[in-house]
């Protein structure tokens, strides 16, 4: 009795390790299986290298159309209500009245399940799935997906709007090497 039991949970206990490693193994890139960069850059303020950009797609022009991931690596220890507020300072210059002050705070309180406090070497990985959303990745393992269209729009917009804070950033971002 006590064997047929110990063998049952032997069995479960080693499928449960399974799922767990499947899902740890799965990153974004099983989203995007055949995305290449598309184009990089560095983001600095006031001369402090942040973190370094890549943008990923199978597609020339992703943005917004197309499925695509915005990868950034961290040179500097950030902590994640910067990044929340960061992000959120960014939306609401590039939206305005678009989006008001409700939706911005559900999409602070979704941002801070999708960012951590992030050092030096970690890195953060958007993925934009157009009509369904977007997922956050912390060094290849999924954080949180928001399954809003508007909110990953507004989000991506950060870097890839013409208005964005960071001009030459979108242009290697999208592979323009034109000056």
């Amino acid at each position: 009795m006590h064997a047929g039991r110990y063998r049952r949970e032997t069995v479960l206990f080693g499928l449960l390790l399974c799922l767990a490693a499947s899902s740890v193994a799965a990153d974004w890139r099983a989203t995007l299986p055949s995305a290449a960069p598309l184009g990089s850059g560095e983001y600095r303020w006031y001369g402090l290298r942040l973190y370094s950009a890549t943008l990923w797609s199978d597609s020339e022009r992703p943005w917004p159309d197309q499925p695509f991931a915005l990868e950034l690596t961290y040179h500097r220890s950030l902590g994640r209500d910067t990044l929340v507020q960061a992000s959120i300072e960014e939306i609401r210059r590039l939206q305005g009245d678009a989006v008001d002050e409700v939706t911005l705070a559900r999409w602070s309180a979704e941002m801070g399940r999708a960012f951590a406090d992030v050092s030096a070497g970690d890195r953060l990985v958007g993925v934009s799935v157009p009509g369904q959303g977007c997922r956050f990745y912390l060094n290849d393992q999924l954080r949180h997906e928001i399954a809003d269209p508007r909110f990953a729009a507004a989000f991506f917009a950060i870097w890839l709007d013409p208005r964005t804070q960071a001009p030459e950033l979108r242009r290697e971002l999208l592979g323009d090497t034109r000056r």
